[in-house]
């Protein structure tokens, strides 16, 4: 794969991811609401990671280090990083059965509407960078 195909490929996985995150909403699956923006975040960044760094990505899921390695967490605003964040524990707790109780009382309708809108105009900056 050249770069550009690498590129096309992280951001298609989280363009369905986004998709799939928008289905889950609508059926007030909450906890998969949040586990599936940190994947698109995740994948947004890796795209990233493909454009300016000639190695492949980590295989990690901290969003934070991933955006740093690449330069762009200097870039964020302070609530762009905040977002990141946020997202990071919905990767994790969310695969962890105890863990789930605890993290779907945090997320409510509101608060996950809130985390699409923000992804959202994150993907979209960083799209803007690619």
């Amino acid at each position: 794969m050249n770069k550009e195909e690498k590129i096309n490929y992280w951001v298609e996985l989280a363009d369905y991811d986004f998709d799939t995150a928008l289905w889950m909403m609508q059926g007030s699956r909450y906890l998969y609401v949040g586990f599936m923006l940190h994947q698109v975040v995740e994948k947004m960044l890796k795209a990233y990671w493909s454009k300016v760094l000639e190695e492949p990505p980590l295989k990690i899921h901290t969003l934070t280090v991933l955006a740093s390695r690449t330069g762009l967490l200097e870039e964020m605003s302070e609530e762009q990083q905040d977002l990141l964040t946020r997202l990071l524990p919905l990767n994790i707790e969310a695969r962890y059965p105890r863990y789930k109780e605890r993290i779907m009382q945090s997320l409510t309708s509101e608060y996950c509407s809130d985390l699409i809108q923000e992804t959202s105009n994150l993907v979209r900056w960083i799209k803007q960078k690619l």
